[in-house]
C-alpha cells in the first residue's frame, strides 16, 4: 500500500498498486489481482487504471473500493436475470467468486453510436458486425436496436472483432452456446439499462464475459462499472455531441490522454492531479449514483475542456 493525498478531500488516503494476500496463486490483470483457491477465486480490486489496453503509472484513489461496491450491487440484483459467479464480499476490495472455465469472447453490446463504432462510421464504414448502418447518423445517436459487437479476449495487446462463424470455426463456442450467450447478453443489457435509467443514467454500451461451471453458463468478470461500460447522465444527454462532461466512465480518461498525446502507443504518461481528481470522482460517482445515494449534478464534475481548453472538432 501507498499513501497519497486524496484529490477529492485533500487528506491522506491509502492506494494499492499490487495486493499481497499470501494465499493461492495470484494472477495480475490490468486492474485486478485474482487468487486461485481451487474451486473458487478471490478477486482483489486495486487502484490501477488502464486505457487503450495499457496500465497507467498513476493510481486512482478510491477506485478499487468503488468498483467492488458497484460490482456487488449489480451482481446481487442481476442473478435473477442470468446467474453469475458472485459468492460473497471478503473485504473492502475483495470478493469471492466461483471459478469458471472462461469463454474467450468479450461480448460488447451497443445501443448508441459512440466510441470505436462511431469512429468507424465517421470514417465511412457502413457494413459492421453483419449490419448495414444508414447514412446521416450523428455521434451519440441512439440506434433502433442493440448491436452486439463481440471481440476476442486477448491476454495482452488489443482485442479483435470476431463473428459468430469465426468464433465457431476457432472452437471458442459451438452454435448452440453462441445463441445462448447472445440471448443472455441482450437480457442482461436490458436489465442494466432499465435499472440505470431509473437513476437518471444511460448505459449506451458495456462489455460482458461468460464462463461455465459444471456445465452451467454464468456471467463472470464484472457488470457495468466505470471500467466496463459507458454511463451518461440522461439530464445532459445531447445527440451529436461528446458526452464526457457528465459521464461516469473511463471515456473521460481516454479523452484526457488523447489531449496529452497518448493513444496507446509508447510509454504512458503520469496523470496530472486534476485528471486524477476527476477520474476518482467518476469512480466514486458511478456507484453512488447507480445505488441512489447521489445525483450526477451533486458530484461537481469538470469536463475535459475545463482541464484542457477548447475541444478539437471531430
Amino acid at each position: 500500500m501507498e499513501r497519497v493525498l486524496d484529490p477529492v478531500t485533500g487528506k491522506e488516503v491509502e492506494v494499492v498498486r499490487y495486493s499481497d494476500l499470501g494465499i493461492g496463486n495470484v494472477k495480475r490483470g490490468k486492474v485486478r489481482d485474482v487468487y486461485d483457491l481451487g474451486e473458487e477465486l478471490l478477486i482483489y480490486h486495486t487502484d490501477r487504471i488502464s486505457a487503450f489496453d495499457v496500465v497507467m503509472p498513476t493510481l486512482i484513489p478510491h477506485k478499487g473500493e468503488s468498483l467492488l461496491k458497484l460490482s456487488v450491487y449489480w451482481m446481487e440484483r442481476s442473478d435473477r436475470v442470468f446467474p453469475n459467479h458472485f459468492i460473497a464480499v471478503e473485504g473492502s476490495r475483495t470478493i469471492r467468486v466461483k471459478k469458471a472455465k472462461r469463454i474467450d469472447i468479450e461480448w460488447v453490446i451497443r445501443k448508441y453510436l459512440y466510441g470505436s463504432l462511431w469512429r468507424a462510421y465517421r470514417d465511412g464504414r457502413r457494413e459492421m458486425y453483419g449490419m448495414r448502418f444508414p447514412d446521416g447518423l450523428r455521434m451519440a445517436d441512439e440506434l433502433p436496436d442493440p448491436v452486439i459487437t463481440p471481440t476476442t479476449k486477448a491476454e495482452v495487446g488489443h482485442d479483435e472483432e470476431i463473428s459468430k462463424e469465426g468464433a465457431i470455426s476457432r472452437g471458442l463456442v459451438d452454435r448452440e452456446t453462441w445463441g445462448e450467450l447472445e440471448e443472455a447478453t441482450l437480457k442482461l443489457y436490458a436489465f442494466y439499462k432499465d435499472e440505470a435509467k431509473r437513476k437518471g443514467i444511460i448505459i449506451p454500451d458495456f462489455k460482458i464475459e461468460f464462463g461455465s461451471v459444471g456445465g452451467e453458463l454464468i456471467q463472470i468478470d464484472e457488470p457495468p462499472t466505470h471500467d466496463s461500460a459507458r454511463m451518461w447522465a440522461m439530464r445532459y444527454y445531447r445527440p451529436g455531441e461528446q458526452q464526457e462532461r457528465h459521464c461516469l466512465d473511463k471515456e473521460f480518461l481516454r479523452e484526457c490522454l488523447r489531449r496529452m498525446g497518448f493513444s496507446g502507443e509508447g510509454q504512458p504518461p503520469e496523470l496530472p492531479p486534476e485528471v486524477v481528481r476527476e477520474v476518482s470522482k467518476r469512480c466514486i460517482g458511478a456507484y453512488s449514483v447507480i445505488s441512489g445515494r447521489e445525483r450526477v449534478e451533486d458530484l461537481g464534475l469538470a469536463s475535459v475542456d475545463d482541464l484542457f481548453g477548447e475541444c478539437r472538432k471531430n
